[in-house]
């Protein structure tokens, strides 16, 4: 790797763990004004309009961080490659439940830079990830389809609950989308929750794995031990039952 290179290597990793905190910062942000006049349909006009204009914001700085980290890649087209989605994301701003779905690709980027993770903090993540998703979806398909002719899913508690049984596979059909937005959302959400449980499935298969070949090797180390102290009492046993023959000789 030539010094150039590695140096633009080292500023790539110096942005990444400098915009990590504000990232996050932001896509909070970015949630909340992206809730607020969902939750809240008789919001003042002014309310209104500074919500969207934060959304604005937050999505310029978006795109900022995203061409800073291009600009800084070492392999520009490979960059482009792995992060495609977020490409398609951030030149999609007129699809408001990809705006919101912004907020979970931000969390899973960042935490996808951190090296390993302990077991704990783990569980925490998945837990996060999955009561995020729910939440971001339950918001975007109540913004689908509040105002739709025969809509089912018309308050946020009925897209909580619609939300969360569609996560889990369980789809009780009482709560349903109509609108083309509000099924797109629903595709996402059943994509996310079928990826979370084979996450979570993978993730305890592994720790079985483990757990079990450990508790396999410890004895196999015991019989080691017991084997190699086994043959020091024979040799030793020998020594005493067959002199040395000079011993012999001079006796």
């Amino acid at each position: 790797m030539s010094g150039g290179t590695a140096q633009r290597t080292d500023r790539l990793e110096s942005w990444e763990r400098v915009s990590a905190a504000p990232l996050t910062v932001l896509s909070v942000v970015f949630l909340a004004v992206y809730a607020i006049p969902i939750l809240n349909p008789d919001l003042s006009p002014g309310w209104r309009a500074a919500c969207v204009a934060t959304t604005i914001v937050v999505w310029l700085l978006f795109w900022a961080d995203i061409i800073v980290r291009l600009w800084l890649a070492t392999d520009r087209r490979r960059f482009l490659r792995e992060h495609l989605f977020d490409l398609v994301v951030l030149t999609l701003p007129m699809l408001r439940p990809l705006r919101a779905v912004r907020l979970v690709m931000v969390v899973l980027t960042i935490n996808r830079r951190t090296e390993s993770w302990a077991r704990g903090r783990l569980a925490a993540y998945v837990a996060a990830t999955t009561a995020l998703l729910v939440l971001v979806s339950a918001l975007a398909v109540l913004d689908a389809e509040r105002l739709a002719p025969d809509a089912t899913i018309t308050s946020f508690d009925d897209a909580l609950w619609w939300s969360t049984v569609t996560i889990t596979t369980v789809g009780y059909g009482d709560y349903y989308p109509v609108t083309a937005t509000g099924r797109f959302v629903a595709l996402g959400l059943m994509i996310g929750g079928i990826g979370l449980i084979g996450f979570v499935t993978g993730s305890l298969a592994t720790w079985i794995v483990e757990r079990v070949s450990a508790a396999a090797d410890r004895p196999a180390a015991a019989t080691s031990d017991d084997v190699a102290a086994l043959r020091a009492e024979i040799a030793a046993l020998r020594r005493r039952l067959d002199p040395d023959p000079a011993e012999q000789t001079a006796t």
